[in-house]
């Protein structure tokens, strides 16, 4: 058995370990009130699949969570290497960055509501979150490049696009991938605590609130299951095509080197 496969098997038999000890207690207690078991909250799960208005708010949702990332993804990269390439740059994002990071998530919300409306909350909270991981992530591996094959490269006097491809793209991507699998599940949670508090209609996070008013826990470890499972769906999902441009670049540029 090789060792993935028995990773997976090990994580396999820890969730069904876990879920055992969720229905114990849940049984238990006694009071779906407090605790539902996951048998009932997967139950209501399946009851919301069949409602439009179940997939119009992981659209909504989503779509908005989504474009926080792409822009802070975007953002980060250029400010990374501006801020490699001109000291000053450096000097004036560092304590922003760092300012973004010792910040809580629910001041930063609290204080946006007073700049952006609630259906717009979730982008620049999504935004702000992942801009300073991924700010990291493309420093550290632009630090990381080859200083060797710099100057070979100058020696050679290698074309930009060559050398982005040759040296600069091989040492960023490993970092900027890592920090992609942190920052989309940072920018989920972050952008539905946004909706939460926010309360645009229409979103995962007013489902969330709802259900919460409501005393439904049932729907509350369901919409829970969702931002879950969008989660760790978008982020495998987003990883795949990532490695997969990354394959076909370097690829290509392996060829025109041959």
């Amino acid at each position: 058995m090789d060792k993935t496969k028995k990773r997976r098997i090990q994580i396999l038999a820890a969730s069904v370990f876990w879920l055992g000890v969720w229905q114990a207690a849940a049984v238990a207690i006694g009071q779906e009130v407090f605790l539902v078991s996951p048998v009932q909250a997967i139950g209501t799960l399946v009851e919301l699949l069949p409602q439009a208005e179940f997939w119009q708010r992981i659209g909504f949702s989503a779509g908005r969570i989504l474009l926080g990332f792409g822009l802070g993804a975007l953002s980060s990269a250029v400010l990374a290497v501006a801020a490699e390439k001109w000291e000053w740059v450096d000097a004036l994002l560092a304590p922003v960055m760092q300012l973004v990071k010792a910040t809580p998530v629910a001041s930063f919300i609290i204080l946006a509501l007073v700049w952006v409306s609630g259906r717009s909350l979730s982008i620049l909270i999504s935004f702000l979150m992942v801009l300073p991981v991924l700010y990291s992530a493309v420093r550290t591996g632009i630090e990381s490049a080859d200083a060797q094959l710099l100057e070979m490269a100058q020696v050679f006097r290698l074309s930009l696009v060559r050398r982005v491809k040759a040296i600069w793209l091989p040492a960023i991507l490993p970092a900027f991938r890592q920090g992609c699998s942190v920052a989309l599940g940072i920018c989920w949670k972050s952008g539905v605590a946004a909706e939460v508090i926010g309360l645009p209609d229409g979103s995962i996070g007013d489902a969330l609130y709802r259900a919460k008013i409501t005393l439904s826990t049932g729907e509350l470890f369901a919409w829970t299951f969702v931002i879950i499972l969008l989660s760790a769906g978008f982020e495998k999902l987003f990883l795949a095509l990532l490695d997969k441009a990354v394959a076909r670049v370097l690829g290509e540029d392996v060829t025109k080197n041959d």
